[in-house]
This record gives C-alpha cells, sequence and structure tokens, in this order.
C-alpha cells in the first residue's frame, strides 16, 4: 500500500505574516573547533512564566476560567555576554588503526574565562559504519560518563525529557556517510571543561583499498590542534596516501607522513595563524582529511593474526582471474523517473556499458506498469551490442506506474532460460541489477510477498543488487530483498553525482572473482565463528571471518579456503601461528592488545543485525537477542543501545541512539518508518491540505510524485473539507476574494476562513485571518495571531506561535495545521491576507471519511502514459488513467508552508484542471455547504 501526504500552494508573491513580526533577541554563537567539531556559548534566556489552570492563552483580555492554565509568552531580553571568553584551547583526533579494526579518540578541551558560567557545546561528526564505545565529560576534574542501555530500558528516560520540552537526542544525520554528535554542558566561570567521544570501526576494503575520514569544520582557531592517524598492519603495507579536500599550498607541507614495512604514521597539525586561509583570512578550513591505504597480499589461504585468544582471518588474494558474469539491468522508467532520475540513469547506463568486459553477457529491460527488453536473450558484449544497447538507453522514456514483482520476475525468468539454453558459458556467474526510485503500485504490492516471490524464483542460483534512488525509496523493501538472494542494496543519493554513484556501485560488482567461497576451521579448536560462507568475492573488497580460538590449539590452528573461480574450483589450506607483536613492533609500549577481541564483537553484532532482518521469527529474536547481549557486553552504541548522558548541572537526560539506513532516511523526509519488521503491509495514511489560490494537492512520498486541483468559485462561497460522520470531525472553508475587484483581470480567490467541528469531544474551532477562537466544553477564548500561546487539556493540545502557525490535536482523533499569509508589497495594498489548512495526521479517521480533501485520507492510485512536452515549453504533459476515467495532466510547481512556513517548500504535482473534474468525486458543487458551521 502507498502512503500518500497531502499539500498545498500559496502564491510566490505571498509569505507568512512571521517576515512581519518582532525577531526575538538570537542566541550569538561561535562555532570552533573541528572533525566537525564546533563549540560555542551561548547567552541564557529566562523561561516564560506559568500560570496554573486548565486552558492557556496568552493575551491578558481573555476570559480565565476556574482550573485555566495559562501560558504567555514575554519578549525575551539577549543578557551581555562576551563569547570570546570561552576558549577552545585544544583539540585532537588520534587514530589507531590494527589490521583494519580503527579506534578513534576525539578530545577537545575548552576554558570559560568569563565571569559567569556559560553554555559551551561538543558537536563531532562520526562515520555511520563506526559504533559510539564511550563518552566522558571532565569539568573541573570530576567525570560524567555515558552509561549505554538497552535500547528499550532508555527509552523510559527518553520519552520522559522529550515531555519536558527537552532535546533529548544526541546524534543526527549528516550527509551520506556521517553522523552528528552533539552535548552541550553549562560550564561555570574560571572552570575547564573536557569532551572525550570514542569510537570503533571495521575498516571495509572498497574497490581495492581502505578508507579513514576524518571531517574538518573549523570555527575558531585552536591553540592546540592536531590529526593523529597511526596504522599497524602486520600483513605489511602496499601503499599509504594522505589527501585533503581543503589543503591549500600553504597548508600541504603540514601533512607529515612516515612509513615503514608495517607502520605508518600521519599527523596533520596547524598552528592557530594557520588555520585560517591565506587568501581568504575570514575563513577557516573546512573539509575533509582522508587516508587511504593497502596491505600486501600473498596467494594462499590469506593472513591470520591471532592475539589474546582470538583470531581474525582476512581472505584476499591477487592474481585470481575475474569469473564472466551474465547480467540483466532493470531499470524503472515510471513517471517518477521523469526528469533528472532518468537522464542521470541513462549517463551511468552509457558508462556502464562502455566499460563492461567482453566475455560478459548482459541485457537490459525497463519496466513501468509492464516491462520491454532491449534483447529478449542475453548478449555477448561485443563492441556493437554495446553500441546498440547504448542507443536503446538513450531513448527509454519516463511513464507508467512501478511493477517491481513483474520486472524482477522476468529477469529471473530471462537468465533462468539463458542457463537451460547454454547460452553462456558454464563457469559464469548471474546477477540482476534493480534501479527504482520508488514502491511497487502495480500488480503485486505487497513487499513481502514481492520478497516471497523473488526469493522462491531465485533458489540461491543468482544474485539480485537493488539500487534505491532517491529519497523517497522505502530502502528496507530492497535491502531485504538483495540480502535474501545474495546480493546487496545502495542508496543512491539525489544530487548531482547520482550517475557517478550508479557507475561506482557497478564497479564495485563488475568483476566476481570467486562464488560460493567457504571457511573452514577445526570444530574443536574454534567457537563463537562469525560467518564462514560468502556467495561472492568481488574484486577489490575482502572477505573476513573472526572467532575464539581455544588455548591447546594455538600452535597448530589449520584454515582451509574452498570457492568457485574462472578456471574450476579452488582449494586452499595451511597453518596459522601466534602473532607475536613485542616482535613485530618492538618500539611500542602498547598497541590497542584486545583488537580482536572486539573486533570479532563488531563483526558480529553487524552480521546478527543484518540476519534478524531475513531470518524467521525464532531466528530473528535469537539474532537480536545475541547482538544485544554483546553491544552491552562491549559498550557499543548499536541499533538495539543507547549512551544515556546525565548533563551535571541541570540532571537532564540525553540519548545518543545508532540510526539505521532506514531512520536516516526518515529524518530526512521527516517521517515515521515503516516496520518491515512486521510481516503485514503498510497502512496507507494521507495527510491533506489546502493553500493558496484555493489550490489543494495530494503528495506521494513513495513514488516521489504529487498530484494536485484547484476550485474556483466566489467568495462567501463555503466548502466542506473534511467530514467524517464516524469519528464527528468536520472542516469547512470559507473563500474570500482580493480587497480589490477586477472586471478585466482573473480574481483569485483563497480560503480566508476555517470551522473545525470535533462533536464527540466537544471542542470547535472558529479561525479567520483576524483572530482565532477556541470553545472547549463550554469555556471560550480567543486568540490573536501576533500571539504566542499554548492550551493543553486532555482532549485537546494546542499551539499558536507568533510567526502565524497555530498547530491543534484533538485526542484520537486528527492533528492539524493552519497557517496566516499576509502581504509584504506595501504598495498593493488590493492584496489579501489568507489562511492554509495543513492535515498532518489524520489515520485515526474512519474509512468513510469524505470531503473535498477528507475523500483521499485513505489514498489514491493511478497510473501515468504518454509523458510529453507540453505546449508552454518547459512543462510535462501526460495522460492519467484514475478512477476509471483518462485525464489530461499538466506538470506544476507548487508549494508547501507547512515545511517552510516564511517560503515554503517546493513541490512539482500533476495538475488536474477544469475544477478538479474526474479526480473528485463528483462535482465542486457537491461539497458547498449553506454556513461555516453546517455539519
Amino acid at each position: 500500500m502507498s502512503f500518500y501526504r497531502m499539500i498545498p500552494h500559496a502564491l510566490n508573491s505571498l509569505h507568512s505574516c512571521s517576515s512581519m513580526l518582532m525577531h526575538r533577541a538570537p542566541c550569538l554563537l561561535f562555532l570552533p573547533t573541528m572533525w566537525i567539531v564546533l563549540l560555542w556559548a551561548c547567552a541564557s534566556i529566562g523561561p516564560p512564566a506559568q500560570v496554573q489552570g486548565a486552558m492557556i492563552a496568552s493575551r491578558s483580555d481573555v476570559l480565565k476560567q476556574d482550573n485555566t492554565e495559562v501560558t504567555k509568552s514575554r519578549p525575551m531580553k539577549k543578557r551581555s555576554t562576551n563569547t570570546e571568553k570561552v576558549e577552545v584551547y585544544s583539540f585532537e583526533v588520534a587514530c589507531t588503526v590494527t589490521s583494519r579494526f580503527a579506534h578513534t579518540i576525539i578530545t577537545s578541551k575548552a576554558l570559560n574565562k568569563a565571569a559567569n558560567s556559560q553554555e559551551i557545546s561538543f558537536e563531532v561528526e562520526l562515520p555511520k559504519t563506526a559504533f559510539i564505545a564511550n563518552f566522558v565529560m571532565e569539568i573541573d576534574g570530576q567525570n560524567y560518563a555515558g552509561n549505554v542501555k538497552e535500547k528499550e530500558k532508555a527509552k523510559t528516560q527518553y520519552e520522559k525529557a522529550v515531555s519536558k520540552g527537552q532535546s533529548a537526542g544526541l546524534i543526527e544525520v549528516s550527509g551520506r556517510k556521517m553522523e552528528k554528535f552533539t552535548m552541550s554542558v553549562n560550564v561555570a566561570a574560571g572552570s575547564n571543561v573536557t569532551f572525550i567521544l570514542t569510537y570503533e570501526e571495521l575498516l571495509k576494503r572498497t574497490m581495492g583499498q581502505y578508507e579513514i575520514l576524518t571531517r574538518i569544520k573549523m570555527k575558531q582557531p585552536v591553540e592546540r590542534f592536531k590529526i593523529a592517524v597511526d596504522i599497524y598492519e602486520p600483513q605489511g603495507l602496499a601503499f599509504v596516501q594522505a589527501t585533503t579536500t581543503f589543503a591549500s599550498n600553504e597548508l600541504l607541507p603540514l601533512i607529515e607522513k612516515t612509513t615503514t614495512a608495517t607502520k605508518a604514521h600521519i599527523t596533520f597539525s596547524p598552528t592557530a595563524e594557520q588555520h585560517q586561509c591565506l587568501q581568504c583570512p575570514q575563513e577557516l578550513i573546512n573539509g575533509d582529511f582522508i587516508v587511504k591505504y593497502d596491505v600486501k597480499r600473498v596467494k594462499g589461504f590469506g593472513e591470520i593474526q591471532i592475539v589474546n585468544g582470538y583470531f581474525v582471518h582476512f581472505f584476499s588474494p591477487p592474481g585470481l582471474a575475474r569469473v564472466p558474469k551474465n547480467v540483466v539491468f532493470v531499470i524503472d522508467k515510471s513517471s517518477s523517473m521523469w526528469g533528472t532520475k532518468l537522464m542521470q540513469t541513462k549517463e551511468a547506463m552509457q558508462s556502464i556499458l562502455n566499460e563492461i568486459h567482453e566475455d560478459d553477457h548482459f541485457t537490459i529491460t525497463e519496466f513501468e506498469s509492464s516491462n520491454v527488453y532491449w534483447r529478449e536473450q542475453l548478449t555477448r558484449a561485443t563492441k556493437q551490442s554495446v553500441s546498440e544497447a547504448i542507443n536503446y538507453v538513450k531513448s527509454i522514456r519516463a511513464q507508467g506506474g512501478t511493477n517491481i514483482n513483474g520486472a524482477v520476475l522476468s529477469a529471473v525468468h530471462t537468465l533462468k532460460k539463458g542457463r537451460e539454453e547454454k547460452t553462456f558459458p558454464e563457469r559464469s556467474v548471474d546477477m540482476i541489477i534493480l534501479l527504482t526510485d520508488g514502491m511497487p503500485n502495480i500488480g503485486t504490492k505487497n513487499i513481502w510477498e514481492i520478497q516471497e516471490n523473488v526469493r522462491t524464483a531465485i533458489g540461491g542460483k543468482m544474485s539480485l543488487f537493488c539500487l534505491g534512488f532517491g529519497n523517497y525509496v522505502e530502502y528496507s523493501f530492497l535491502d531485504v530483498m538483495s540480502r535474501e538472494n545474495k546480493g546487496i542494496a545502495r542508496r543512491i543519493f539525489t544530487g548531482s553525482d547520482a550517475a557517478i554513484q550508479l557507475k561506482g556501485f557497478y564497479e564495485e560488482v563488475s568483476s566476481p572473482l570467486l562464488s560460493e567461497v567457504e571457511m573452514r576451521y577445526p570444530d574443536n579448536a574454534v567457537s563463537s565463528l562469525t560467518e564462514t560462507q560468502y556467495s561472492r568475492l568481488f574484486n577489490g573488497s575482502e572477505i573476513v571471518v573472526a572467532g575464539r580460538l581455544n588455548d591447546s590449539f594455538m600452535d597448530n590452528f589449520l584454515v582451509e579456503v574452498s570457492g568457485q573461480g574462472a578456471e574450476g574450483e579452488i582449494h586452499e589450506q595451511g597453518k596459522a601461528g601466534v602473532l607475536s607483536w613485542d616482535m613485530v613492533y618492538p618500539e611500542e609500549e602498547y598497541i590497542f592488545g584486545d583488537f580482536t577481541e572486539r573486533l570479532w564483537a563488531y563483526l558480529t553484532i553487524q552480521q546478527q543485525l543484518e540476519k534478524s532482518g531475513i531470518a524467521s521469527e525464532q531466528e530473528k529474536d535469537q539474532a537480536l537477542a545475541k547482538a544485544l547481549s554483546m553491544s552491552l557486553r562491549y559498550n557499543f552504541v548499536t541499533p538495539l543501545t543507547s549512551m544515556v548522558v546525565t548533563k551535571p548541572e541541570t540532571e537532564k537526560t540525553f540519548i545518543a541512539d545508532k540510526l539505521t539506513e532506514d531512520q536516516r532516511q526518515n529524518v530526512e523526509l521527516g517521517r515515521n518508518p515503516p516496520d518491515l519488521n512486521q510481516r503485514k503491509p503498510a497502512s496507507n495514511r494521507v495527510q491533506g491540505n489546502v493553500d493558496g489560490d484555493p489550490h489543494f494537492m495530494i503528495e506521494l512520498p513513495d513514488r516521489g510524485d504529487a498530484l494536485c486541483f484547484n476550485i474556483n468559485d466566489k467568495p462567501g462561497t463555503i466548502y466542506n473539507l473534511v467530514k467524517d460522520k464516524k469519528s464527528g470531525f468536520f472542516v469547512n472553508g470559507q473563500i474570500i476574494g482580493k480587497k480589490k475587484f477586477s472586471a478585466d483581470a482573473k480574481n483569485n480567490t483563497y480560503f480566508g476562513r476555517f470551522s473545525v467541528n470535533h462533536q464527540k469531544l466537544g471542542v470547535k474551532l472558529d479561525v479567520s485571518i483576524d483572530d482565532i477562537l477556541v470553545f472547549n466544553n463550554g469555556k471560550q477564548i480567543r486568540l490573536k495571531w501576533s500571539d504566542a500561546a499554548s492550551i493543553k487539556e486532555a482532549s485537546l493540545v494546542l499551539r499558536l506561535t507568533n510567526n502565524c502557525t497555530l498547530t491543534v490535536m484533538l485526542r484520537h482523533s486528527v492533528k492539524f495545521m493552519i497557517i496566516k499569509h499576509t502581504k509584504i508589497w506595501k504598495k498593493h495594498h488590493f492584496q489579501q491576507d489568507y489562511l492554509g489548512f495543513y492535515t498532518l495526521d489524520s489515520h485515526h479517521l474512519s474509512s468513510t471519511v469524505h470531503g473535498l480533501i477528507g475523500q483521499f485520507y485513505h489514498g489514491v492510485e493511478f497510473e501515468l502514459t504518454d509523458l510529453y512536452p507540453g505546449e508552454f515549453g518547459e512543462r510535462l504533459d501526460a495522460v492519467m488513467y484514475i478512477k476509471g476515467q483518462t485525464l489530461n495532466v499538466t506538470r506544476h510547481l507548487e508549494k508547501d508552508f507547512s515545511r517552510d512556513v516564511k517560503i515554503g517548500k517546493d513541490v512539482l504535482c500533476w495538475f488536474v484542471d477544469d475544477n478538479g473534474k474526474g479526480f473528485i468525486d463528483g462535482s465542486p458543487s457537491d461539497y458547498i455547504v449553506p454556513n461555516l458551521f453546517n455539519f
């Protein structure tokens, strides 16, 4: 089922009344340091006064009832503060890599030199693949450490903090690869604070190298600043490179690198003066510090290191011949791919086809509601066939819906047929590469049914790689489907480099070296092994296995590796010995001695979490239990644990959580993720809104698309927007026009008044451009748009901000927002203030809800076809099939002010003309009511 959202439009010439209101006193910030560490001081601002009671208002002329709670926002005054009196005098990043396992400690020290207390914040970015292992604040010699707990147990503290209005989350999404950790603390005058964050990760070999990324975003010169990376690889270093995205010719010499056969030491330590760009003295260093390296490799069973009773086995032998592959490219060309996404896909496919190996076989199928093949059979990648395929790719046009099930099953059938007819070599690997930007909305739509169909059809005989394009693809669906079928999934982020991302992914999987790889160890010698069977080994990657080793086998540890290669089965075996670190690194007193154990724990947790997504319910529970137990034992912040940090001065509770890829995506979109661990269809909730001239819009996040229509009528007309007799919830809206009527020009109309009624809760609202009337169980309150107020009762929660935004939540019913827009052109006195209505949550309403926007709360299905340039140049026209009718639609750009009250968020939609005829049920006149409170 698709997830829908309705969004409005407003004229570009207008914007919210927040631009005309008095600005509050700002909190002055200055942000030093790096690893994207930002530290700053803020002036303290006193809280608003509170009066006890049941209802809350913000005007002195409001009639106050008994047992009424009133909160009024008072003007905030900025206290004097000198941010320069907070000195961040030291910042260090120390990264120690021991056999690919990275242990990073970030330390920042600051001194409050002011005569009063100051708020100092610590902000750092860390790789999304890393686990936080420790966090400590040291204030005047007293340590305050984070405590890792089971996420469910930490949840109570988190919800308590949120309910008090505290910003309880410490982790935020930051770009594609990073997460941002933020913590602030109040530091007394003359006191020092030290922040220490520790995290760990196993470096993954990609395209023949490992990468250590340090992000630097300096906002203030720091007297003692240093990044130090130490790499210890007993296997031997093949190369070490240190680069930056920011270094000028003056800074490049400050990157120092010392290497030996098995060790590298890289430092970057500019002085406070050197922090600044010499050509641009107002700017500081801002960019990435990157270390890349690889290790020497020998033929055989790989490299094994045994330390303190744990072993790690690295396998990526050189000199293996690549195995030919047979690949079906399955390309989504549905209407939501129209524009930049399809253009970038075609660009990437042309590059990929130009680099496909001559001994590979391939074909291309494009799909929407149905799928079409370039060639029905896989074809060898000759120069001629590649050239013809490139021309075919150039001709692909976007249209229709998204039938993922049909497209993938067809690709499976094509590969199976090729095997049966011996079209390609016996010693070759079969793979499907699927690229899509949305959820299935044609054919089989249930994602669990699709996963089951694909798993059954493939039967473990080929690999499925899924590329999810854009923000609205359901990544968990693709991730599970890939891992169930010997593949991996990857998010392709929208941006100018999307084609490069697509091509980069293909390069990672374009050269398989081995298939069905198995690592074997004596049963009585090892225990608690990580995964030992891998479906593929690709050129430039690496297989890593870790486990416990019984003491009696330390000096006689036999290892076997087998797999299928280009020339047949390979079989390697040998004996590994205990590594003497003192002999390899005699000059080092201590090198992260328990790295093998923590590497084993890290890898085990990662694999158990992955297993839980594709296992049976019983196996899933066992995998999650094991991952949780090890997360707690080794103090790792994982998706199953949280780090609880308590501020010393206020005892406020803050939570650091590990974000999954789905959670990262949903944070970016500002939505709650569906629970794909539950084997049931997702609900179909809609947010319905109206704003502007007046424009109605339905946004479809799963398709990355939207539908919109307009209603034109004379001022004074009242429409029913929402009608739900079962729940007793109703919304009506009255149209207003310009202040000045023109007989010749187009006279825009807007909504200028809304009435909201919940009969069962006894709540009514009368909202106009002048004021807001709230009726609740016999009590009445009048609010002005310039107020800042809140009401909190058992059945009603209301919040009014003085940027002209009213948010209302009715218990077990609905949540909505009303925004007032005001004119900004002083000379155009005929312009009219108007209102916009936004439904934020409607899933509690019944299935019989109706009205101009209510009828879409439970979804709408449609197909697009015949996309073609419209008569107005840049606009695109298409044919839409909906509700058994065929409609001509045009691409429009509209505004959603619920996302940005001041300027609105641009939203592309397919516009249905003629007052929504064929799109809405009946005609607009069917929704006209005689008065605002006619329900």
